[in-house]
């Protein structure tokens, strides 16, 4: 049996033993699967589990975002959560007559925790703390958009392996923290990656963010990261770059749809599909991102 398929084993007996300290916890109640979940999406990180739709404004591409963080389980005092992430993040091709060629997708699935905790008094600056571990495997694939009208595969020169098809996979465990109160958010996360292909990848990831509530509904929200950077000629990462994603959004509260956000966002840094981890960008893009 190969290493990748023990970790992949690995992987869903944790999940199993995540749930196991779960049941006893409920004393025999049934589960009660809820998209309120205790650890709120991240407004501005661009590989939290959503619903969304963005398109560049200086490239003919699109962003389609499908997935949602649920909670399986949550104790009566809303201290403790267990649940699953599902995620999916695929780059389109602006066509002609409508159609978007799919270029690439990242599939991503995991199970995690959340801790969940009073810190102060209600309308303190920060009143709340919350804590999510989670344990997931992301793979990435490119897909027709990626191919010539004869099926060829376009640019192999420019993958991180120089060749196309190549294998892309990772598991890794990711802890959140933030700290949160009316109108405001702060967090820092580490992520840790103890199985990559390709080889060669520095395991450690660093996050930070915030997030400010404005008035009419609307909002500023920053993501930062740290990510290794893939060198294709050492084949290995050992560098590493700031990734920001800012994000100014609106939600359409005003006509009912208080789970839907219009947003303008600028991303620069190291690009978040798997296939290009070598590739830096730098794009504004504007879009509806619908929280569940």
């Amino acid at each position: 049996m190969n290493i990748r398929q023990q970790l992949l084993k690995a992987l869903m007996l944790a999940s199993v033993t995540t749930a196991a300290p779960v049941c006893t916890a409920m004393a025999g109640s049934a589960l009660h699967p809820t998209l309120n979940t205790l650890f709120e999406p991240l407004l501005a990180d661009p590989m939290a589990p959503r619903i969304a739709v963005m398109t560049k404004l200086d490239e003919r591409e699109v962003q389609l975002d499908i997935g949602a963080p649920v909670d399986l389980y949550q104790n009566d005092d809303k201290t403790f959560a267990a649940g699953v992430d599902f995620a999916t993040w695929s780059l389109l091709k602006r066509g002609n007559d409508f159609k978007f060629p799919v270029d690439t997708i990242d599939y991503l699935f995991g199970v995690n925790t959340t801790w969940k905790k009073k810190i102060g008094d209600p309308g303190a600056a920060f009143d709340t703390a919350a804590t999510k571990l989670r344990l997931s495997h992301i793979s990435a694939h490119f897909e027709d958009g990626h191919t010539d009208a004869n099926g060829q595969w376009l640019n192999p020169q420019l993958t991180p392996q120089g060749k196309i098809p190549f294998t892309y996979s990772r598991e890794f465990i990711n802890l959140t923290t933030e700290l949160s109160g009316p109108g405001r958010k702060v967090y820092l996360g580490y992520q840790y990656m103890f199985h990559t292909i390709p080889g060669g990848i520095c395991p450690s990831q660093f996050q930070a963010g915030a997030e400010i509530a404005l008035p009419a509904n609307s909002y500023l929200a920053a993501d930062f990261k740290l990510l290794p950077v893939w060198d294709s000629v050492k084949q290995k990462t050992d560098s590493f770059r700031g990734t920001w994603n800012l994000q100014a959004g609106m939600r359409l509260t005003s006509v009912g749809l208080d789970n839907v956000r219009v947003v303008a966002n600028y991303f620069c840094g190291m690009s978040r599909q798997g296939m290009y981890l070598n590739i830096p960008e730098s794009y504004t893009s504007l879009g509806m991102i619908v929280d569940l």
